[in-house]
Order: structure tokens, then sequence, then C-alpha cells
């Protein structure tokens, strides 16, 4: 099929960016987004022309790098997938698709279609960690956790981080990654240490780094390709508002 692509085009953070029009021609139907983003570029780097810059790595749904804005939804018009993971039989010839980056503050723009995401890794430098000795692997399995708290636990450990409910958010909110991984420390028995300071540090990092507040609309749950449940919001507030009645050495003086 051939369709029009219209990309976001933009040389970096402190230049404007404008949307391009480009032609994709014979794009088979069961190629992945992302390899007909390489069909396209192949065909603009014999042209002469600067190719598409894009985020990719593992193409296999769990790197998160794959960060596009397509139709106006994050990671394309499925659920439950990335880019890397929509192919395009979900489109049809002729049709014209609408190609951007994350929209953030705290996501400056690298190039094209590329954003910078470093601002989650310092969110998760401030606290995302166990800071303990918690042994080797037969001693932490040897540690009684309940089942609904485990596949809890590990359903909050899915996110891939890949921002894409920052995108969603008409605040550019990042509450539902930093909460998915505060929850993933408070549910378990291994993360309770640091579990008030590590709340306290990840919200305050995040509020630094620029990105909104939440006003409950849902959509980074309706377009996160994990299904990270809004629940792990309320859980990090309840974390974060009893952090603010203790210190954390009381804490664990007096439990």
């Amino acid at each position: 099929m051939n369709l029009t692509l219209k990309v976001w085009r933009q040389k970096n953070d402190k230049t404007k960016g404008k949307f391009v029009t480009i032609q994709a021609k014979d794009i088979a139907d069961d190629m992945s987004f992302l390899e007909m983003l390489d069909v396209v570029n192949e065909d603009l780097t014999r042209e002469g022309e600067d190719p598409i810059y894009f985020d990719h790595d593992c193409r296999e749904g769990i790197c998160g790098m794959c960060s596009l804005v397509i139709n106006g939804r994050p990671h394309g018009p499925k659920y439950g997938i990335t880019t890397c993971q929509l192919h395009m039989r979900s489109f049809h010839d002729g049709q014209t698709i609408v190609i951007e980056p994350w929209r953030a503050a705290a996501f400056p723009v690298l190039k094209d279609l590329a954003v910078d995401r470093t601002s989650f890794d310092r969110i998760q430098q401030a606290g995302g960690y166990v800071n303990v000795n918690t042994g080797g692997v037969p001693d932490a399995n040897a540690i009684p956790v309940p089942k609904r708290i485990a596949d809890e636990a590990f359903e909050s450990a899915t996110c891939i981080g890949c921002g894409a409910c920052v995108a969603a958010c008409k605040n550019a909110s990042a509450m539902l990654f930093v909460s998915a991984k505060i929850s993933q420390f408070a549910l378990l028995p291994q993360g309770q240490t640091e579990r008030y300071e590590r709340a306290q540090a990840m919200i305050d990092q995040m509020d630094a780094e620029g990105f909104g507040n939440c006003t409950n609309t849902g959509a980074c749950e309706a377009e996160c390709p994990k299904g990270i449940k809004l629940s792990n919001i309320a859980r990090m507030n309840r974390e974060y508002f009893t952090a603010k009645f203790f210190r954390e050495e009381d804490v664990h003086t007096h439990s």
C-alpha cells in the first residue's frame, strides 16, 4: 500500500519544528510500523535527504524506546502494544498518518521523533531501588509473600518507562510511571526499609523535572502498553502523605 506521512521534523530542542509530508510507497501490511519507517528512510537516503530520526532498540515491546504519537495516540491506534508491535495492517491504502514525538517540557526533543527521557532515569535514581543487603536469590525466595501481593507488585514492575502516560496526559504528568515504580517496592517486604523516604524523594524529583500533576482523566492508563493501573497513583499518594507524618528514622525506631 501507499501512504502519506506527515512527520514532525525538528533539528533539536532549540529550533522550531514543522510537519513534513513524505510518501511511503509499496508498504507491506505485515511490516511493523518501525520497519515501515526503515523503508522510508532508505528511500530518503537514496534521494540524498536526511532520514527520519526515531528511537528504537529491542523491537519486542519490552524496552519502551519506540516513543511515537501516531494519529494523536501514543504508540498508535491499538491497545496494549508498543509502536514496534504495531503492524501496518492496522492502516489502509491511501491513508494519511501523522507522526509526532512525545510532547512534554520534561521530554525535550533530541531530533525529529526522538526525545530525551533521562528525567525518568533521574526519578529512578532518586529512590527506585532497595539499599539493603537482601542476600542471594535463595534467601529472597525464602521470604513469604502472599500471592495477591506478589502479583500486584509484579504488575507494577511491568512498567517499561516508555513515557506514553506522559504523552497521553493533558498535564504531561508522570504520576503513573512514578507510582508504578514506588508500588513495586512498597508492596514487598524487601522494600520496606526506605519506604517513606523513597516516596518523598521520587515525587520531589518528579516535580523538579517539570512534570504536571494528575487530574484523574485516566488517559495514562488507557494508553499504557502494559496496562499499569490508576490504583498505583492512589497508593503513591498514600505513601507520600503518610511519609509527611514521619521521619524515616522514626518509622524504623518505633515499628
